[in-house]
């Protein structure tokens, strides 16, 4: 058995048993389009295969998005619904007050498909299914109470480059895998741009420790920075 054969499998038999604990009934998660949530997507389908549900929510999204995650649901078999959340995200700036602040603008969009997830997930009863890998995770590179408001993350332990790995054994399509991450929030936006470094540098520092002191520096703040993303609220007790 391959170490993808045996990763594919260990993480299908967890989501089996976090399911039967819950007392739910399958899984609900988004898809984006991209390499995570394809993988995710394929992990879910092969624990349900008639309880894996995809989401495809675009807000002002490239229509390519779209296509790509239509894609994946096509060549996984998987059953999905559309929902276009940009007339309630144009609705919604109507009623705040204006800025130009483009992370306040684009981090709506995330916590407005946490809350889609969750009404799927009311009605047939699935756990919601989160996408984030481990190199995300360890910075912080997810929206709060957005794409980290999920029941349970299969994919958390796995780096980038394996979750690349992953999807090549799982057959997810090329133009998926082969495509710059990005997590569409607005126009020409691609992860490595944006978090100031590669997955590669990201990838080796969380291995080893090592890289350039510049690179190094900056995925140490992100780390410090966002630790309270990765933890409950801060709670006072007596």
């Amino acid at each position: 058995m391959s170490n993808m054969e045996k990763l594919c499998e260990d993480i299908v038999k967890w989501l089996r048993e976090r399911v039967e604990e819950s007392g739910s009934k399958g899984l609900v998660f988004g898809l984006s389009g991209g390499v995570d949530s394809a993988v995710v997507a394929a992990l879910a389908k092969k624990a349900f295969p008639s309880g894996a549900l995809g989401i495809i929510m675009p807000c002002h999204s490239n229509p390519e998005d779209e296509e790509h995650a239509m894609l994946v649901a096509h060549a996984l078999g998987l059953e999905t619904e559309s929902v276009d959340l940009s007339r309630v995200y144009d609705l919604f700036l109507e009623e705040l007050e204006s800025t130009k602040n483009i992370l306040a603008l684009s981090n709506i969009k995330p916590r407005f498909r946490m809350t889609t997830l969750y009404y799927y997930a009311q009605i047939k009863r699935y756990l919601v299914t989160g996408t984030s890998n481990k190199s995300e995770f360890t910075v912080g590179y997810f929206t709060k109470h957005g794409d980290s408001g999920i029941d349970i993350l299969p994919i958390v332990d796995l780096l980038k480059e394996e979750v690349f790995e992953l999807a090549k054994y799982l057959n997810i399509p090329d133009v998926i895998i082969n495509k710059p991450p990005t997590a569409g929030l607005w126009e020409k936006q691609t992860d490595e741009n944006e978090m100031g470094f590669t997955y590669n540098d990201l990838d080796g520092y969380i291995k080893t420790g090592a890289g350039k002191d510049s690179i190094k520096e900056k995925i140490e703040l992100m780390y410090k920075k966002s630790e309270h993303k990765r933890r409950f609220p801060l709670m006072y007790t007596r």
